[in-house]
């Protein structure tokens, strides 16, 4: 189970959005924000990765090697719980566990003694960029055209999206292999 209480500074602000475009009011804009809000996560499942930094926590099942995240890159893990049976929750010291991250930033948190816990709770933070001015430009570019298809497309309109939007996230893209959990 992977959660994100937040859900992110937007990497394209309604500014932006609403001046691609080339709307003047500002009567529509619930519908671009909810737009660039799809467009974001749809470049985030393509590229596999979260754009802007934010928290992230999970509950996962302790393994006999590392347990792998759900969110990357990786940046921190903040705190690792164990969860017991009957529900209590035990904080595991820092020196309890250890987080590798892999060169893609998949992060593998390991437990050097998860005692009787059922479950570890990890609190971790991922993300690309620590605020959405330092998202790579092709990246927000890209953003900004899939809002744009998607406004376009809102009236029914069946067409793909254009290929510039997956060239432009291309370069970014990790593709996970599966397993590790």
């Amino acid at each position: 189970m992977l959660a994100s209480p937040l859900p992110g500074e937007a990497p394209v602000s309604l500014n932006e959005a609403r001046g691609w475009l080339r709307l003047g009011t500002s009567a529509d804009d619930a519908v671009v924000a909810a737009l660039v809000r799809a467009a974001t996560n749809i470049c985030e499942a393509f590229v596999g990765q979260w754009l802007v930094v934010r928290a992230a926590e999970e509950v996962l099942a302790p393994g006999s090697g590392p347990v792998t995240l759900g969110a990357r890159p990786v940046v921190a893990v903040d705190a690792v719980f164990a969860l017991a049976q009957g529900g209590g929750e035990t904080a595991l010291d820092a020196d309890g566990w250890r987080l590798e991250v892999g060169r893609d930033g998949t992060g593998r948190v390991r437990i050097d003694d998860p005692g009787d816990a059922v479950r570890l709770r990890i609190a971790y933070r991922a993300g690309m960029a620590a605020g959405a001015n330092a998202i790579p430009e092709a990246i927000r570019q890209g953003i900004l055209r899939m809002t744009q298809h998607l406004h376009d497309a809102r009236d029914g309109e069946g067409a793909a999206p254009p290929a510039a939007i997956a060239a432009l996230w291309q370069p970014w893209r990790r593709i996970g292999l599966g397993g590790g959990r």
